[in-house]
């Protein structure tokens, strides 16, 4: 899979769940249902949701900046180095969603989460020089 191709779904994928975190924080789903059902209140819930958006967001961008690079054959370390972080944040995330008591988190959060783990390794890795 091209490195291209991996940020195009990471898009979808940020853009969605981006939705969903909105739909929490604006309690069309209800917010037992996430975070392994350890929230116990709105107002805990909101500061989550807040800081999940941004994050979500931020990785957005940088995202967005590294296709922007890919199309001009440059590289940033700073950017490769924040990808590095997504990628460990990711699987991090897959793991605590292994301990998730929602059965709809625990598949989905974990199926998502090592999916995007996997693609944000595919965007940063170095192409292997000298193979043919």
């Amino acid at each position: 899979m091209s490195k291209k191709t991996a940020l195009i779904i990471m898009f979808f994928i940020l853009g969605a769940i981006l939705i969903f975190h909105f739909l929490i924080y604006a309690q069309i789903i209800p917010y037992d249902q996430v975070w392994a059902g350890r929230l116990n209140s709105v107002e805990e819930m909101k500061s989550f949701e807040t800081f999940s958006i941004l994050l979500n967001v931020f990785m957005l961008i940088v995202l967005i900046i590294k296709y922007k690079q890919l199309e001009r054959g440059k590289r940033n370390k700073v950017v490769d180095i924040l990808i590095w972080l997504f990628v460990a944040l990711f699987a991090l995330n897959t793991l605590g969603n292994l301990f998730a008591k929602s059965m709809i988190e625990l598949i989905l959060g974990t199926l998502l989460t090592l999916i995007s783990s996997i693609l944000c390794f595919i965007i940063v890795k170095k192409p292997k020089v000298g193979v043919s």
